[in-house]
């Protein structure tokens, strides 16, 4: 009984990775925009990224909340949507280097750094 309890409790608790600037490309109206990573879901392969992919969800009043109204939240987009945005503004993909013996993220256009 233990056992199905805390596979419960990991399934409520997405694994979250770090926040970084992204650039969004072909998603709604926000075609090659760019904005801030909230939260990174690496188990589902997807990203959410603020003021990007907004859905609003119509709820009636209720005792929790009283007033109703539209309820507006960011949604999670594939990964493959997203990239990193360099210094300059433009989008990289990644790749992993070997640096002073620790394994560093850089950009492959640039060849920087990403701090992270």
């Amino acid at each position: 009984m233990a056992d199905k309890e805390k596979k419960v409790d990991e399934a409520q608790e997405p694994e979250t990775e770090q926040v970084e600037q992204v650039e969004v490309e072909r998603v709604g109206e926000a075609e090659k925009a760019e904005a801030e990573a909230i939260e990174a879901l690496p188990k589902e392969s997807k990203v959410i990224v603020s003021g990007i992919n907004v859905h609003a969800r119509h709820r009636k009043p209720s005792q929790v909340n009283p007033q109703g109204g539209i309820e507006r939240k960011e949604a999670p987009l594939h990964v493959s949507k997203v990239a990193i945005a360099t210094a300059d503004g433009k989008p990289s993909r990644v790749r992993f280097e070997v640096r002073d013996g620790k394994k560093v993220r850089v950009a492959a256009k640039t060849g920087e750094l990403i701090h992270g």
